[in-house]
């Protein structure tokens, strides 16, 4: 039996959420932070982006109204927390989990943003802000510069994937199909950017 749209949007929101927390949690990890200081990371880094988008849109904030989200993203710090110490992680290995989260956030922040009635540009910004203010301010409570602003290819990402997801949607694309289409063009071109390092020109001047 199809899943119901509003159970699969909720069930990606819950994952991206988990996603972000447990990059939060292995960013922060290399700075050794104790377990306070990591569940306040994975939980700006899990509900920072969808907290702005909804006091953008002047809605109520996502995870205040529906605690699974704090519960979920709680969960999967100290989870990833305690599996830290007993399995060796691969220093780098936040990016995958961020990039999950990347493509999962963007996607389901165009979707609220449309469902809230924003106009389509708006919208894929929304969709953006949703995917990566979550990250940015998990590096600078790390005291790294944020990878959305150097490094391979990010914010770019998501904004391809949230015009695509848009796209399908105006082409009468079922909106589950054009979701999960969506998400995982974002999270291959994430990959496929760290992989190949493929990132925007940089600004540079003439002496």
């Amino acid at each position: 039996m199809p899943v119901p749209l509003d159970d699969l949007m909720r069930a990606i929101s819950l994952g991206a959420v988990a996603m972000m927390a447990a990059a939060g949690v292995l960013e922060a990890g290399r700075k050794r932070f104790d377990l306070f200081g990591m569940v306040v990371v994975a939980l700006a880094a899990a509900l920072g982006g969808g907290s702005l988008r909804d006091l953008l849109l002047d809605r109520p904030v996502f995870w205040v109204v529906d605690q699974t989200y704090l519960i979920a993203a709680l969960a999967a710090a100290l989870l990833t927390f305690f599996l830290a110490r007993v399995f060796v992680l691969p220093a780098r290995l936040f990016l995958i989990p961020d990039a999950a989260g990347l493509a999962l956030f963007t996607i389901t922040g165009t979707k609220a943003a449309l469902v809230w009635g924003a106009p389509w540009l708006v919208a894929s910004f929304m969709g953006v802000i949703t995917g990566v203010v979550g990250g940015i301010l998990r590096d600078v409570l790390c005291n790294e510069e944020p990878l959305v602003f150097q490094g391979p290819l990010y914010a770019t990402a998501a904004w391809g994937g949230s015009l695509a997801f848009l796209g399908l949607v105006a082409w009468d694309i079922q909106v589950g199909v054009a979701a999960v289409a969506a998400g995982v063009l974002i999270f291959l071109l994430r990959v496929v950017a760290i992989r190949w390092d493929i990132g925007l020109p940089r600004f540079t001047s003439r002496p």
